[in-house]
């Protein structure tokens, strides 16, 4: 009897005891009081209570505020340290969209490692400090970003133009200069991509000029060449606010990564769908190969550097980047996030993309050839080559051009090359439209300086020559490159369906005759020291041997 009396005795206040210090830890030790604490408004110490932002709209109540005081609403002249700043100024009211949202986390929790999602199984941790503006990926899809070279000539014509005399830009401009000039007589241009600016701004600056006598219209400004103009609206049109992750976002177009990767429908198919690639669960990646800590920003900078060693098998080659380079691309990867917002809330960029189906990327040639084909045919169409795989064509080679008509470079990006790498792009499958692939063709024609060829003969097909006498020639003098049955090993695959399909005869005579200067394709018009030079009549049984792989002639 006495026994149990003791057991019951010890355990209650076994358990009281544990009762009593949980209630200590809770209103006397934990983090977020003692955080308070530290802080103090004009009037004396900080009212010490749980705080809360709550967002109806975004189904949120985050309670991050409760140590970072200066953020919530109406909680200004705070002092105290860093956390009892208010938050930076951004496009929308805090208080409005809370702090998940933009930043991850886990809102409810008011724990720092919890808070921050830097715990066990929590799928959606904060997005790092250094990378914040990714969070603007949530709910924006800023649209008509141009190549990085177009990025950054357009901020230097920005500048050489002084228009940082009157206007303020991400943080910098706006400000006196000698003599007078400047002093923000201009608006703030930092987010002109999305609030939008007056379109005849230059014919108004112009006539301001011309009305003034002397100060600042005289000394800041002055005549613009048209060129330049046109490059300054495209940089206004990627001011967003957020001039990092736009600069990230014209490195991702740069290097042609869409190429392989869809995002918001448009891209190839040799790589996963990226659109919403920022937010992976940590929890679910591998990260015995990775450097650092176990972060999503860890893994896709890892990965990025070496893609192989991180998942093996992979098909992504190593592109040799550099550290700001891979940084940035982990930055907009990171920006990569598509959250399950209402559609009430969307911004209008989003809403252009996705209702519209604007382009995230500008839709001239040059931008359009970069985000999708530079990653594999070359920044300038000269082709390229990554270990353990062939080799990719130069399709700004003079030769390729001269002997090619723009449609059958058309066809050749609409239809792809089934069996290659190569994927179809037409707007059913790759997502492009009919005009935004001519824009690619153009590109490649002003890039390799070759008009389109005119063709001497109408028909499509007019080779009539010996197939049997062709398929002799063909395993002496192609079958090494193009392999025996056309397969391709060194060379492009010849017995496709699709190339058979577009090429016409002339394109095929013209490049065996020609050659590809500056490859391993030579001129067989011409003798060398490995072949002798074919006639007319040879080439052209050669082109009918390549016809008899095709299934059904036309």
């Amino acid at each position: 009897m006495n026994k149990n009396k003791h057991l019951l005795l010890w355990s209650s206040l076994g358990t009281l005891a544990l009762l009593a210090g949980a209630a200590v830890q809770e209103n006397i030790f934990r983090e977020w009081r003692q955080t308070q604490k530290a802080l103090a408004t004009e009037s004396g110490p900080l009212d010490v209570h749980l705080r809360q932002v709550v967002a109806p709209k975004m189904q949120a109540a985050d309670r991050c505020v409760s140590c970072h005081v200066g953020m919530a609403a109406g909680e200004q002249g705070i002092s105290g340290g860093p956390l009892a700043a208010p938050h930076k100024p951004v496009g929308h009211d805090p208080a409005e969209f809370g702090c998940t949202v933009c930043h991850a986390g886990q809102g409810r929790a008011t724990d720092k490692a919890d808070a921050h999602g830097d715990v066990p199984f929590w799928p959606d941790p904060m997005i790092p400090a250094r990378y914040a503006y990714a969070g603007c990926g949530t709910c924006h899809a800023y649209v008509g970003i141009p190549t990085e070279s177009q990025l950054t000539g357009g901020q230097a014509i920005f500048e050489r133009y002084d228009c940082l005399a009157c206007h303020r830009l991400d943080g910098r401009g706006g400000t006196l200069r000698p003599g007078g000039a400047g002093g923000m007589e201009g608006p703030d241009l930092s987010a002109a991509g999305l609030a939008g600016y007056d379109r005849r701004w230059y014919e108004k600056h112009l006539k301001k000029r011309e009305e003034s006598s002397d100060g600042p219209w005289r000394i800041s400004f002055g005549k613009i060449e048209e060129p330049d103009r046109t490059a300054l609206e495209t940089f206004l049109a990627t001011r967003t606010g957020a001039a990092k992750l736009v600069e990230a976002k014209a490195l991702f177009h740069t290097l042609g990564c869409q190429g392989c990767h869809k995002i918001s429908g448009v891209g190839g198919d040799e790589g996963p769908d990226m659109s919403r690639v920022g937010l992976k669960d940590p929890g679910q990646l591998n990260f015995a190969h990775v450097p650092g800590k176990p972060t999503l920003a860890n893994w896709l900078s890892a990965h990025t550097r070496e893609p192989g060693k991180i998942v093996p098998d992979s098909k992504m080659p190593v592109f040799g980047l550099n550290d700001a380079e891979i940084d940035l691309l982990t930055y907009y990867m990171l920006s990569l996030r598509r959250g399950d917002v209402s559609e009430s809330l969307w911004p209008k960029d989003r809403l252009r993309v996705e209702r519209f189906k604007e382009r995230e990327f500008a839709a001239d040639g040059a931008t359009l050839y970069a985000t999708l084909c530079s990653g594999c045919h070359g920044p300038n169409g000269e082709g390229r080559r990554f270990p353990e795989t062939y080799p990719f064509p130069a399709i700004a080679n003079p030769d390729f051009l001269a002997a090619a008509t723009d449609q059958f470079i058309q066809d050749t990006i609409k239809m792809g090359r089934p069996g290659r790498r190569m994927p179809a792009w037409g707007e059913n499958e790759g997502g492009l439209r009919d005009e935004e692939i001519a824009r690619i063709v153009g590109h490649l024609r002003r890039i390799g300086g070759v008009p389109e060829p005119k063709r001497p003969i109408a028909e499509r097909r007019w080779v009539k020559a010996d197939a049997a006498a062709g398929g002799k020639l063909y395993a002496a003098y192609c079958a090494g490159c193009h392999g025996a049955k056309g397969e391709g090993l060194e060379a492009p695959a010849l017995n496709n369906k699709s190339l058979l399909a577009a090429a016409d005869d002339a394109y095929l005579v013209e490049t065996i005759g020609r050659g590809r200067r500056g490859t391993t394709m030579q001129s067989f018009g011409e003798a060398s020291t490995v072949h002798p030079a074919l006639s007319p009549a040879e080439i052209e049984s050669l082109v009918a041997y390549l016809r008899s792989w095709e299934e059904k002639k036309p």
